[in-house]
C-alpha cells in the first residue's frame, strides 16, 4: 500500500544537528524536529545550559537527544565536533544552521570588531558547518540543510546594516549551496523568521513604541511565537520538500509581503 501523505513529514530514523540551540528559536526548532521523530543534537557554547535544554526537549518528546559544544566560527573545531557527532549519533541527515548574534549601532559608528563577530557567527559559521556536513551528504546522495535567515535577508532597518548584510549573505549562500549540492540529492533552503518574541528580543517586546510598530507593520498583527516556525522547518527537513531547493521561506506574518 502507498504510504500516507502524512508520512512525508516523518523524521523517524534521521539525525539532525541544530547549531545555536541551547535556547530561544534554536531550542524550539530542535524540539520540533525531535517531536517529528528525529534524533537531535543540541549545540551551544555552555554545557550546563545545553544539559538543561536537553532535559526540556526530553520532557516534550520521546527522542534521542545529544549535545555538542564546538566553536562554529573555527573550521578545525567544526571538523572535530562534527566527527564526534558522527561517531556518537551517526551520519547527519538534517543540518539547521541557526547560530547567530545581533549587534546594533549607527552605520558610521559600527565597530570593526562587531562587524567581524557578526560575519563570523552569522555567515561564516553556516559556510563552515554546511561544508563539513555536506561532504558526508554528497557521499550518501541525500540530505537536508536549512539555513536560518531573517526578514533582514530582504529588508533593512536603521542600526543593523551589518546584521542585514550577514542575513542577505545567508540568502545567497543558500542559493549557491543549492546549485552545487542539488545534483547530489541534497536540498538547501533558508527559513527566514520575522519578529519573534524570545528572551533575546524581550527588551524590544517590552518597548511599547517598537512593539506597536511590529504589530502594525505585520499583517498578522502580532509578534511571532517560536512555535510558528516548527511546521515550516519540519517541511524543509522532510521528504515533503524533496523538490524544494534554493528557496528563502519567510515565516513573518506577512511582513515582507506588504509596504
Amino acid at each position: 500500500m502507498p504510504r500516507a501523505e502524512t508520512d512525508l513529514f516523518d523524521l523517524t530514523g534521521r539525525t539532525a544537528l541544530v547549531t545555536g540551540s541551547s535556547r530561544g528559536i534554536g531550542l524550539t526548532l530542535a524540539g520540533g524536529l525531535a517531536a517529528a521523530g528525529a534524533r537531535v543534537v543540541l549545540h551551544g557554547r555552555d554545557q550546563k545550559t545545553l544539559d538543561a535544554a536537553r532535559l526540556s526537549v526530553l520532557d516534550a518528546a520521546d527522542a534521542e537527544i545529544g549535545t555538542a559544544t564546538f566553536d562554529v566560527t573555527d573550521p578545525d573545531a567544526v571538523d572535530s565536533g562534527i566527527t564526534r557527532i558522527e561517531q556518537e549519533m551517526g551520519d547527519i541527515d538534517i543540518l539547521v544552521n541557526n547560530a547567530g548574534i545581533q549587534r546594533r549601532a549607527p552605520f558610521t559608528e559600527f565597530g570593526l570588531g562587531d562587524w567581524n563577530d557578526l560575519v563570523a557567527t552569522n555567515l561564516s559559521s553556516a559556510f563552515f558547518v554546511g561544508q563539513r556536513v555536506a561532504r558526508g551528504m554528497v557521499l550518501r546522495g541525500s540530505g537536508k540543510i536549512v539555513n536560518i535567515g531573517s526578514v533582514q535577508s530582504q529588508l533593512g532597518r536603521p542600526g543593523i546594516a551589518a546584521y542585514a548584510a550577514t542575513k542577505g549573505g545567508i540568502a545567497m549562500l543558500t542559493k549557491g549551496m543549492c546549485a552545487d549540492l542539488g545534483p547530489s540529492g541534497i536540498q538547501v533552503n533558508a527559513l527566514a523568521p520575522g519578529y519573534f518574541a524570545t528572551e533575546l528580543t524581550q527588551a524590544l517586546v517590552d518597548d511599547e513604541a517598537f512593539s506597536a510598530w511590529v504589530k502594525t507593520r505585520t499583517p498578522a498583527g502580532r509578534w511571532g511565537d517560536t512555535r510558528d516556525l516548527v511546521g515550516t522547518l519540519v517541511f524543509l527537513s522532510s521528504r515533503a520538500s524533496d523538490f524544494v531547493n534554493g528557496q528563502v521561506v519567510y515565516v513573518d506574518g506577512g511582513m515582507t509581503a506588504v509596504v
